[in-house]
């Protein structure tokens, strides 16, 4: 097993509105436990003109840091719905790909949405048919394994915490948590 010496920190952060301060924290705390924070450029995203090229830039820039890293640690926390932010899970799944072990951390406001199929039926209006299956409003089938996150998501990560947390959005502790089960892993 090769050593952990850098982590890519992946989620919605650098769209928060304290996004300077919440990465500032994230990174001090990758540097006291020991290893180098590979973050997104957070200024990318603040073009005033943005354009397909500037999209283009961005990808790359973002995949050649996912390379440079030797693993990741992904925000799971529900982001503008019921599930994560598109961006973290892909970039879960080019670490996978590329065989670098996947941590992950999930925040909610209260153990009721602690699993996937609560937060979308919650979120979609969802209801029972006949045939007892819950289906979102269009009528698709919610995927019901009790996880936090979609099987590919969570079966992929080495650890999920799911931390429960009035501050969903600022709570550090997750991220903590992964850094201790990379400490772990990569002893």
């Amino acid at each position: 097993m090769r050593r952990i010496t850098s982590v890519y920190l992946s989620g919605p952060d650098a769209y928060h509105a304290d996004a300077d301060l919440l990465m500032a924290d994230k990174r001090a705390l990758c540097a006291a436990a020991g290893f180098i924070p590979v973050t997104p450029d957070a200024d990318a995203l603040t073009e005033e003109d943005p354009s397909e090229a500037m999209a283009r830039e961005i990808y790359a820039q973002r995949v050649s840091r996912l390379k440079d890293a030797d693993a990741v640690i992904v925000n799971l926390t529900p982001f503008r719905g019921p599930g994560c932010d598109q961006a973290a899970a892909f970039e879960a799944g080019v670490m996978s790909g590329m065989g670098k072990p996947v941590f992950a951390y999930m925040n909610v406001t209260s153990e009721d949405e602690a699993e996937l199929s609560a937060r979308v039926e919650a979120y979609e209006g969802a209801s029972a048919g006949d045939d007892r299956v819950w289906r979102d409003a269009a009528g698709y089938e919610i995927e019901d394994f009790g996880l936090p996150e979609s099987l590919m998501l969570w079966a992929e990560a080495r650890r999920l915490y799911v931390i429960v947390t009035p501050e969903p959005h600022h709570d550090l502790t997750g991220l903590q948590l992964c850094l201790e089960a990379i400490k772990l892993y990569s002893d």
